[in-house]
């Protein structure tokens, strides 16, 4: 298995997993969750990085959050009903597609759809950096445990701001005076 110590935006695919409409009120620190989540979309905007978003059952948990929606025209979606999206037909072959190795998760919940998919991409030999401030559960302890169960199978465990940074890489560049923006 690689060591794999930056994320870089020109090989990355942000994937936002199941930020929807019903879901989000049962989530604990979901403003944190969406907060971190915008911003890595803007970012994401600003450096060419690729945004797919799944979601589950839509027609009990709605669709992905406006704000999400607003902030990414550009996104791509997926339909699931799986709790991996990994197993979804068409999902990996749609992801190989972009030709990029790193994904970048956040979502919910992170001890079932974010944690069965992250553990499938993981065997699929994707490298995955999971954001841990931007996914989140009903409960926090099972989140917790799915995050330390993520790093164990050689997820990396980052947070929004520090892909950020990772993405931009340089400071005293027009695209970090956008960054800054963001994070500021």
């Amino acid at each position: 298995m690689n060591i794999v110590r930056n994320v870089d935006a020109t090989k990355s695919v942000l994937l936002i997993i199941d930020l929807q409409e019903k879901l989000a009120p049962a989530i604990g620190g979901f403003s944190d969750i969406l907060t971190n989540t915008l911003k890595l979309s803007q970012a994401s905007v600003i450096h060419s990085v690729p945004v797919l978003i799944s979601e589950q059952y839509k027609k009990g948990l709605g669709g992905t959050l406006q704000q999400i929606r607003d902030g990414l025209p550009q996104a791509s979606y997926f339909d699931k009903t799986h709790f991996s999206a990994c197993a979804e037909p068409d999902f990996l072959e749609l992801l190989k597609r972009y030709e990029r190795p790193q994904i970048v998760v956040v979502g919910t919940e992170a001890h079932v759809c974010v944690l069965q998919t992250c553990l499938d991409l993981l065997q699929s030999g994707f490298d995955v950096f999971v954001v841990a401030d931007a996914v989140g559960s009903r409960n926090k302890k099972h989140e917790q445990i799915a995050i330390e169960q993520l790093r164990q199978a050689g997820a990396v465990i980052s947070c929004a701001e520090t892909v950020i940074f990772q993405w931009t890489k340089k400071a005293a560049t027009p695209t970090f005076k956008k960054v800054l923006t963001i994070i500021k």
